[in-house]
């Protein structure tokens, strides 16, 4: 069982900055891969970002309308993976969710190949 907790999302103007936190426990976390997602109202929850977590393995993903905005990282000895958002604008207002990818799934970007979620932090962007 993996579980992940989310924090720092809150209320920002247009252009500015957050950083969201991913902490992971459970005993196979580490062999995970962790994907950040978001979901607006009324619409689907889409893919953001994602980072493989072996240590040899640094690959990042992203999705096209974050990529030069946001950066995915993680801190192993932390259990913990971050999401810097920067350049916010009112269309990055949602819920993001934070979760956990078991080693061997095809896609980084489909919601159906992460196993684990968290319970969701709110980003809110105002104009």
């Amino acid at each position: 069982q993996v579980q992940l907790v989310e924090s720092g999302g809150g209320l920002v103007q247009a252009g500015g900055s957050l950083r969201l936190s991913c902490a992971g426990s459970g005993r196979t976390f580490s062999t995970y891969g962790v994907g950040w997602f978001r979901q607006a109202p009324g619409k689907e929850r889409e893919f953001v970002a994602a980072v493989a977590w072996n240590l040899s393995d640094a690959r990042t993903y992203y999705a096209d309308s974050v990529k030069g905005r946001f950066a995915i990282s993680r801190d192993n000895a932390k259990n913990t993976v971050y999401l810097q958002m920067n350049s916010l604008q009112p269309d990055d207002t949602a819920v993001y969710y934070c979760a956990a990818r078991p080693p061997g799934r095809w896609s980084w970007t489909r919601t159906n190949d992460y196993d684990y979620w968290g319970q969701g932090t709110q980003v809110t962007v105002s104009s």
